[in-house]
């Protein structure tokens, strides 16, 4: 049966995923200091980020239209299947949900669901992989959806950022108490909530420290790892995520590791030097 994943932008595809011809990026877009972005492949991380630098302005973002996302949903395949930010940070899952609903009604013949991956960036990528790993598999669509909605359930987000502060400004973390003390250089280490919010997990003094500690937190939540692949996204330091991936397999096998760079919208809420580890 031929099948599509429609990832959001906040999730980052691998080379060998684009190449797959599976897998569709359904962009979302950025403003910063009045310049609009394109969350695509002409997307410059290095021009991104000095523009945030150099804006006093916190940079806002705006997800997909329903109908881009009915576009998306359209050709040959027969199973098609979004994955989206999570829906307590974003609007992109209710717009693709949305967008579901007009394609139904306007052209029907096909199975469509939509999964709030209760997460982001490498968060959405590991979905979308066990996505094709069931198709591959020869399940069928409502065995598919059964299948990743539990695997979501048992995914774990985990990040540690140079700054809270474009989160904090989009009001992303609500409800969550300040506790970074920028003069102290303390480092909170951030998770998601099995809702799909963010909450802290614990905070150290310096990023290192903080790293380490994530790496622990990771390991002490960590079952069957054999079974489950590692995955680490950065925003501009990869020699800080391989860093993390070396502490992360000494203490534990797993059955894959991927590590990738931010694309936009990740680049714009992990900032310059982020970590971002999903298992």
């Amino acid at each position: 049966m031929s099948y599509k994943v429609v990832v959001d932008s906040c999730g980052e595809l691998s080379s060998s995923m684009k190449e797959s011809g599976h897998f569709m990026t359904a962009s979302l877009s950025i403003e910063v200091a009045g310049h609009h972005i394109v969350d695509d492949e002409t997307f410059d991380q290095a021009d991104f980020l000095r523009r945030v630098k150099e804006s006093p302005e916190c940079p806002r973002s705006s997800c997909p239209s329903p109908e881009r996302y009915m576009e998306l949903y359209c050709g040959e395949e027969e199973h098609v299947y979004a994955v989206t930010l999570s829906a307590e940070l974003s609007g992109s899952y209710n717009s693709a949900e949305l967008g579901r609903k007009l394609y139904l009604e306007e052209y029907g013949g096909k199975d469509i669901y939509v999964f709030n991956s209760r997460s982001a960036s490498v968060g959405e990528t590991l979905i979308a992989l066990k996505i094709a790993e069931c198709e591959e598999g020869g399940m069928s669509f409502s065995e598919t959806v059964r299948t990743v909605e539990d695997y979501i359930e048992g995914q774990n987000t985990y990040f540690v950022l140079e700054t809270l502060d474009t989160l904090r400004k989009n009001g992303r973390l609500t409800g969550l108490k300040a506790v970074v003390a920028t003069a102290l250089n303390i480092k909170p280490v951030m998770g998601a909530t099995a809702e799909g919010m963010i909450c802290q997990l614990g905070q150290a003094r310096g990023v290192k420290k903080a790293l380490a500690k994530m790496c622990d937190t990771v390991i002490g939540n960590l079952k069957g790892s054999k079974e489950r692949i590692l995955a680490i996204s950065h925003c501009n330091c990869r020699e800080r995520a391989e860093q993390v991936k070396h502490m992360l397999e000494t203490k534990a096998e797993f059955k894959d590791i991927i590590v990738l760079d931010t694309a936009g919208i990740s680049s714009m809420y992990a900032s310059d030097g982020g970590i971002i580890v999903v298992v």
